[in-house]
């Protein structure tokens, strides 16, 4: 049984962070950020647009095709007090691209701003929608956690609720950015190959690709393939347990394709993953696959990965062996996508079975996703981290990339 992280202390994963270090805007050129090698342990720095000559040939990269929806909605009651409901994901239907068609009511898990000013009673809002005019209400059901069960009710079967928020939503931007959102986020804080609604965060890792870099790698012999995890508010929460055992990982919903799944099982279960949400998708899945290799009948909730899963279980399947077990699952069900979700927590201790390099971006100190780099290069973080702050890379969401070779 591997050590198990749970007693890990999360100060020892602090580093100062300058308010002026953090991206505040994306570059004008996307590509022309820059990129921070590290290779077997040696650090050294280009531009974005170099990122192909440091793959080889004939490797497989997988991309998170999440879309970030306009998920804020502002409310203001009659006594003036601002509202803001911020749609986290989907109960009713739970399924993202259901609940985006709903032409009457839909129900979501929310956070919300300004709760106290919320007493009771719908909160009402009226808008023009493709033309319509339309009431939108909010009303407040359970409390989850620090979340609500919040039911949206609208008077026109003409509009969905995906209508509703392209209009009326705001586009969350991390709140470490400490600005308002701007109308250009709506296009520099999603990736230029974002497909699938349902993010209330941007993978940032991908925010550096252009289209001359994908045809670069393509050009390079390079095998792109996309998955779709959709980021949950929860990438933001700090860390506030002295231990992480104290730290509850978010829910995070995943739809990997067949084909991709072949694709992986054809390059020998390696990839190399864009950005942290690709990560933890694609170790998730070797997990899903141990699984199904002990009970090759498991239910759709059985297979979602439980937070310290990788680290309880005894993982001597092969990783070839657990992505075949998952297409053939795909298969006895007569299905073309796996559709589950993950709580998987990276940390020092665990071991990788597909992702054999990544890029991605500088993450918070004290952060999970500062824990789950460190795992990657073997505790090695403060190399990367110090000759990025000694080297004017710019922090976080908008800032500079890291390509990280272990």
């Amino acid at each position: 049984m591997k050590e198990n992280p749970k007693h890990i202390r999360i100060s020892e994963y602090n580093y100062p962070l300058p308010d002026e270090r953090i991206a505040k805007f994306p570059l004008l050129v996307r590509d022309q950020s820059k990129l921070l090698i590290y290779r077997h342990g040696e650090v050294s720095e280009d531009v974005f647009t170099s990122l192909p000559e440091y793959l080889p040939a004939g490797s497989l990269m997988i991309f998170n095709n999440t879309k970030v929806i306009q998920a804020r909605l502002h409310f203001r009651k009659e006594t003036g007090a601002l509202i803001e409901v911020f749609c986290l994901e989907p109960i009713q239907p739970n399924d993202y691209v259901l609940n985006f068609q709903q032409t009457e009511h839909a129900a979501w898990l929310c956070m919300v701003g300004n709760l106290k000013k919320w007493k009771d009673g719908p909160l009402c809002r009226e808008m023009t929608v493709k033309g319509f005019p339309i009431t939108l209400t909010a009303t407040r059901g359970e409390c989850r956690g620090t979340s609500h069960w919040i039911d949206f009710r609208w008077d026109n079967p003409e509009v969905t609720f995906a209508d509703i928020l392209e209009v009326f939503g705001e586009l969350p931007i991390p709140p470490y950015l400490n600005r308002d959102t701007e109308e250009s986020d709506k296009e520099t804080y999603q990736t230029v190959y974002s497909k699938i609604k349902g993010s209330v965060a941007a993978p940032t890792a991908g925010l550096h690709f252009t289209p001359r870099v994908l045809d670069a790698l393509t050009e390079k012999g390079i095998d792109l393939e996309e998955l779709t995890l959709h980021v949950g508010a929860g990438t933001f929460k700090p860390v506030k347990s002295e231990e992480i055992e104290g730290h509850e990982m978010h829910t995070e919903y995943i739809s990997v394709s067949r084909s991709i799944i072949k694709k992986l099982i054809d390059h020998d279960a390696c990839a190399i993953a864009v950005g942290t949400t690709s990560v933890r998708t694609l170790e998730s899945l070797y997990h899903i696959g141990v699984t199904l290799a002990n009970n090759p009948e498991a239910t759709e909730e059985q297979l979602h990965v439980k937070q310290w899963q990788p680290y309880e279980t005894e993982c001597d399947v092969r990783p070839v062996v657990a992505l075949q077990k998952i297409l053939g699952y795909l298969d006895r069900h007569g299905m073309e996508a796996l559709h589950t979700s993950t709580q998987i927590i990276i940390a020092p201790g665990y071991d990788y079975k597909i992702v054999k390099a990544m890029v991605t971006n500088f993450h918070q100190p004290q952060s999970t996703l500062l824990l789950l780099v460190s795992a990657f290069v073997k505790g090695n973080w403060h190399t990367i981290y110090d000759y990025a702050l000694g080297h004017d890379f710019r922090f976080l969401s908008y800032g500079d990339s890291s390509l990280l070779i272990p």
